[in-house]
């Protein structure tokens, strides 16, 4: 007898390759996941960033109001500030008077935040009567350069002999002298800048300032230096080496005192 086929005609079960295997995520959640990851970890890598920016803008925010207020006190007072402010060997103004100042800022947009860009203190010290200098004609130019940078007002004339041959420039100087400081944020660094010009002599010196340590006790220090009472202000913060110059210069403090 030949063998036979079995009746039931079982076959092997066929398996499809093209089955999905539901337990691995779509392509989309993937997706979705990948995302949510990178955005949660950007946003927390610029959280402390903007936590210090608004740490930073708080404080500024403070030293404005506070200087707001010192300032209008010391414009009623108008004490005697304790420094001489020597022009080379040409004159000397000696313990000029706090006349009168005022504090400004300007805010800018950084990261979402409205923030300020700058706090500004301007004020002006004035002496008890006009320099006349008379200086050789060769003189002149130098004295006329370092006038100009003291920021004192200053006319120039000649001063002819009977040949009409210039003997001496004469300069009229008034004993007015135009101060600033300047509180300029770094945000990305999370430093301070402050620029004093004229404060204590002709010149401008910047320091780095660590945000929280220009709390109300660095302001006390502040007014203090400005008056001539003490120069603590100088060793709260690191001197700091200007290289280059902004792209936007900063209103002198002339200038600002002649538009008011």
């Amino acid at each position: 007898m030949g063998g036979q086929g079995d009746g039931s005609g079982s076959q092997a079960p066929v398996t499809s390759v093209n089955m999905v295997d539901s337990s691995k995520p779509s392509l989309l959640e993937q997706l979705r996941e990948k995302s949510e990851a990178l955005r949660a970890e950007g946003e927390a890598s610029r959280r402390p960033l903007e936590d210090g920016i608004r740490d930073i803008d708080r404080i500024l925010w403070r030293a404005f109001r506070w200087l707001d207020e010192a300032i209008g006190h010391l414009a009623v007072i108008r004490p005697r500030v304790g420094h001489t402010f020597n022009l080379g060997t040409v004159m000397a103004l000696e313990r000029p008077k706090f006349d009168r100042g005022f504090v400004s800022f300007r805010r800018k947009p950084i990261v979402s935040l409205e923030v300020i860009e700058h706090v500004e203190l301007f004020y002006r010290l004035e002496g008890d009567k006009p320099f006349t200098l008379r200086v050789p004609p060769m003189q002149a130019a130098s004295v006329e350069e370092r006038l100009r940078g003291s920021t004192m007002p200053y006319d120039y004339q000649t001063e002819q002999d009977e040949r009409h041959v210039v003997r001496f420039g004469v300069f009229h100087v008034k004993p007015q002298i135009a101060a600033s400081v300047r509180f300029e944020p770094d945000y990305r660094e999370q430093t301070i800048d402050v620029a004093l010009r004229n404060v204590d002599r002709f010149e401008s010196l910047h320091l780095a300032f660590q945000p929280q340590a220009l709390n109300e006790a660095a302001l006390e220090q502040l007014v203090k230096f400005m008056m001539g009472e003490s120069s603590a202000f100088l060793r709260l913060a690191p001197f700091k080496l200007i290289r280059g110059v902004r792209n936007e210069a900063p209103v002198s403090p002339a200038a600002a005192f002649a538009r008011r």
